[in-house]
């Protein structure tokens, strides 16, 4: 069965009564586990099969000039390739943060299910909008932010889609993302994402001790970001 996560996450964006809830967690579907770096789905892959994230993180990747590009992070309850039921393949690497367990559930599964219901089809397409509307945030903020409000915004998106789950604890979220992968993903070098975080402390926005990322004043690290997650759902 989908994690209770995944369902969690629908029920946030959509609504579901008792009964799309049991009909999604009688899905079949298979877990494993995946190292960090390990990938999941290549770039290129046609898959038959839908990912989710059980516990660990994902992000997506793919080599541009000389260098990654990740395009997208996922946490426990995202969906990351929902769209490959309708359009194949996929068009970059699906990786593993840290050690992390993924389910999967058929196409054909999916589709049943779907084809059944236009409310659930709705949840499910709404989840598609929302990572849409990430992409474009990403997009906006590559090109447009500097460096110090680039970085608060991607902590305060992590932050706000972890909550949904259940995994923000006293303004503190684990996330095993290293400066290479803050670099890859905010399009800096990795001396430029050493500065910015050590800006970012010295502010007293945050404290970041290995894998844990505390917002310690929250409000202002939103202002610093120009971060509203209403693009969330």
């Amino acid at each position: 069965m989908p994690h209770p996560k995944f369902i969690a996450r629908l029920q946030a964006i959509e609504g579901l009564s008792e009964d799309e809830r049991r009909q999604i967690a009688g899905l079949p579907s298979t877990l494993r586990q995946v190292a960090d770096g390990e990938i999941v789905l290549r770039q290129g892959e046609a898959p038959s099969r839908c990912v989710f994230v059980v516990s660990g993180f994902l992000y997506q990747a793919r080599i541009v000039g000389d260098r990654s590009q990740i395009l997208a992070f996922h946490v426990p309850g995202d969906m990351p390739c929902l769209h490959t039921l309708l359009i194949s393949p996929i068009d970059a690497d699906l990786v593993g943060l840290g050690p992390t367990i993924v389910g999967t559930v058929a196409h054909s599964q999916l589709r049943q299910l779907l084809d059944g219901s236009i409310h659930l089809t709705r949840a499910f397409w709404h989840e598609t909008l929302i990572d849409a509307a990430i992409s474009r945030q990403w997009i906006a903020r590559l090109g447009a932010q500097a460096a110090l409000p680039k970085l608060a915004h991607l902590i305060c998106e992590l932050a706000a889609r972890l909550e949904v789950v259940g995994l923000v604890k006293d303004g503190s979220f684990q996330m095993p993302m290293t400066q290479r992968h803050v670099a890859d993903a905010c399009g800096l070098s990795i001396v430029h994402v050493n500065r910015t975080i050590q800006e970012l402390r010295h502010r007293g926005l945050i404290t970041w001790e290995g894998s844990e990322i505390a917002l310690l004043q929250p409000d202002e690290l939103r202002r610093l970001a120009d971060f509203t997650p209403d693009y969330l759902s």
